[in-house]
Formats: structure tokens, sequence, C-alpha cells
């Protein structure tokens, strides 16, 4: 049984890993190619920049909160630990959300609006 909840710990560790990549990666690409336009006569957009940050950090945030529920597996369940991670995913929930309402203008549950489609 310790074997496994040792796996368990080394996968959540991995997944985080690949959360905080994600995050750093997208932030790099999407810099990257705010500087440093693909086409000549592309304009350096603000918006499109917040965009590609935006959504590199949701993805990341989405798979971090996954990480931190692999990780519950194997810890031991106490009041404190329970209260720390039930926070840790709060914030990391909010954050997502609000990201999400930034890039989109609407929350997840409403309908896209036909103009929505292609905001940039």
């Amino acid at each position: 049984m310790h074997e496994s909840r040792l796996y368990i710990e080394y996968v959540a560790r991995v997944i985080e890993a690949i959360g905080v990549l994600i995050i750093a990666s997208g932030a790099a690409i999407a810099l990257f190619r705010f500087i440093f336009p693909l086409r000549h006569n592309s304009r350096r957009s603000y918006k499109v920049l917040r965009h590609e940050l935006g959504k590199a950090i949701l993805l990341g945030l989405e798979i971090l909160v996954a990480a931190d529920i692999i990780a519950t597996v194997v810890t031991e369940p106490s009041m404190d630990r329970v209260v720390t991670l039930g926070l840790i995913v709060l914030i990391r929930t909010f954050l997502s959300l609000s990201l999400q309402v930034e890039l989109e203008g609407r929350f997840p549950w409403q309908p896209r609006r036909p103009e929505a489609e292609h905001p940039l």
C-alpha cells in the first residue's frame, strides 16, 4: 500500500510539473509571437497577447487542479489538509472562471453569441 501511495504522489508531482510547464511555455510562446510577429504585415495586438496568455494560464490551472485532486488520494485525511486543499482548489477555480469570462466575455454556462465566435 505504501508503494502505491508513493507512485500516486509521483504522478501528482509530474502532473503539477506539466501544468507549470504549460503556463511557462504558453507565456513564452505568446510573448515571442507578440515581440516577433510571424507575418511581416501583421500588427502586434495587445488583445491577442492577452488572449493567448489567458489560454495558457487557464489550461495550466485546470491541470494543476487535477494534480491537487490526485494528490488528495495520498494525503492523510486531516481537517487541516482538507481545508488547505479546498482553499487551493477554490482559488484556482475562481481564477479559471474569471479568466474564462475575461477571454470569452461570458460565463461558461451561457450560450455563445454569434458575433463572439471569432473575437480576434
